[in-house]
């Protein structure tokens, strides 16, 4: 099983921690990654861009002019996609983009992603995240004492308000309690910072 030292909120070191197996030393898949980040983003999207097509844009009713004698080419009508003011081709309309990829990607992608961040070294793992004042300066004090840069996914056991409260205002960190994890926000941070007890809750919640 691989190993990794547990810090405390000061960036001192107070153990180390065997992690499981299945969640932290799998065998990494690029390609499930990228299908589950492609859908996250899919879902993401609100899919109300609408655009007017040539029967949609107001006027062009009458031939701009006759078909025969006036060596131009024929025109029906001054709304066609090639004018100005005309209509669009294949003009893009409300949908849903969202779609569902197979529970196994989803873990086999998660599970990725975890063993990554091991390989890495982007893995941090606290002993505990309780602050005495639940300020922002305290927050980004034990970011920089535990080394986890400007871009920092901060993963407690549960929704813990006090350190979301204390973590929100700094630009590039997220907070998330376990259950809540995505493949797509651990990929698009450089650090995972996480509680013992989270890393116990990820045991529970995805294996």
């Amino acid at each position: 099983m691989p190993k990794v030292d547990i810090l405390n909120i000061k960036g001192e070191n107070v153990g180390s921690l065997e992690l499981n197996e299945t969640l932290f030393n799998t065998e990494i898949s690029e390609h499930s990654v990228y299908e589950v980040v492609k859908n996250q983003l899919a879902n993401k999207r609100q899919g109300t861009q609408s655009a007017k097509t040539r029967s949609e844009v107001r006027g062009g009713g009458r031939k701009p002019f006759r078909q025969k004698g006036t060596g131009r080419a024929r025109q029906g009508s001054i709304r066609a996609p090639h004018y100005t003011g005309g209509g669009v081709v294949f003009a893009p309309k409300p949908r849903d983009y969202s779609y569902k990829v197979p529970k196994k990607l989803r873990r086999k992608a998660l599970y990725s992603v975890l063993t990554s961040k091991v390989v890495d070294g982007e893995l941090i793992v606290l002993d505990d995240l309780k602050l005495e004042n639940n300020k922002t300066k305290e927050a980004a004090a034990v970011l920089n004492a535990v080394d986890a840069g400007k871009k920092a996914y901060v993963v407690t056991a549960e929704n813990d308000n006090d350190v979301y409260r204390s973590f929100r205002n700094i630009e590039g960190v997220d907070v998330a309690s376990a259950s809540l994890i995505n493949v797509y926000d651990l990929v698009r941070h450089n650090k995972l910072v996480i509680t013992k007890d989270a890393i116990a809750k990820l045991e529970e919640v995805f294996i």
